[in-house]
């Protein structure tokens, strides 16, 4: 926050915004605003002015002369002689009116009681007045802000429970056949939920994998067309090689692997695909 001849504005001396892409509220509290100084607000924000807990206004873009009105328009003033006394006056929030970007992750159990990992990306933003003054009503600030990873917190348990809802009664490899499905009540649940909060819910989208990193690539395998046991041969092949293993190809087709042209190993998943054993060598 700059304070130059009295001037607050959300710019840092360099033209940075304090505000940026991560934060959705900054609370600045100083006592060297008083009244007369000239309040700056910035074509992205908005601006809440209260005085001893009491909302006194709400600002949108331009500069204003700070000055206590009648009446204030949420909460009371604690008067100094009744106890109240601050060591400042007033208290300027600046609150971000520009498109944010949220990430929320966890974990969910399939059908089967496999574990999910699941990502869920959303923009958010605050459209009004109303709204911001929603937002400081309902969210508390962790110190002097609110930022995206606190609203990730809040939302956790409603995307939680969304995405169970469906999950938990389908099979695990039939997930993203119905990620449309969840796709579509994780944005009707959320959007009710931040409403609360006067946040706005703009675009989503759902990511849901298998917790485990060798699922996947099993998966991912089949994917393309292979049956379990090919998949399986496959993710061997695959890990035999990044070894350096030269035995990873007869791993992939599931035959004997020959030094000399003596049998010396053979794949037992080969006769599960119906391919001949060796006559000799290990099993």
């Amino acid at each position: 926050m700059a304070l130059t001849r009295q001037v607050i504005t959300s710019l840092t001396s360099d033209g940075t915004d304090i505000l940026g892409t991560k934060v959705l509220a900054v609370k600045i509290a100083d006592e060297s605003i008083v009244s007369g100084s000239l309040l700056t607000v910035e074509s992205n924000h908005f601006c809440v002015l209260k005085s001893r807990g009491a909302v006194l206004n709400v600002y949108e873009t331009g500069q204003y002369a700070l000055t206590t009105p009648d009446k204030p328009l949420l909460g009371s003033i604690a008067q100094g002689f009744f106890g109240g006394n601050s060591p400042w006056v007033y208290e300027v929030i600046y609150i971000n009116r520009s498109k944010l970007l949220v990430r929320s992750e966890g974990i969910a159990t399939s059908e089967e009681m496999a574990e999910m990992a699941y990502q869920v990306d959303y923009y958010i933003h605050v459209d009004t007045k109303e709204a911001a003054l929603d937002l400081i009503t309902h969210l508390p600030f962790n110190g002097h802000i609110i930022d995206t990873k606190e609203v990730a917190d809040y939302a956790g348990p409603a995307i939680e429970q969304s995405i169970n809802q469906i999950v938990q009664v389908t099979k695990m490899e039939d997930i993203n056949e119905h990620i449309q499905e969840v796709r579509e009540l994780v944005k009707n649940h959320l959007a009710e939920f931040l409403r609360t909060y006067g946040i706005t819910l703009n675009d989503l989208k759902v990511l849901i994998m298998p917790k485990d990193e060798r699922m996947r690539e099993l998966i991912s395998l089949q994917a393309i067309g292979l049956s379990p046991v090919e998949a399986v041969r496959y993710y061997l092949a695959l890990k035999m090689a990044d070894k350096g293993l030269v035995s990873a190809p007869n791993a992939a087709a599931g035959v004997p692997f020959t030094i000399g042209g003596q049998p010396s190993g053979f794949y037992s998943v080969g006769a599960e695909a119906g391919l001949p054993g060796p006559t000799g060598g290990t099993k």
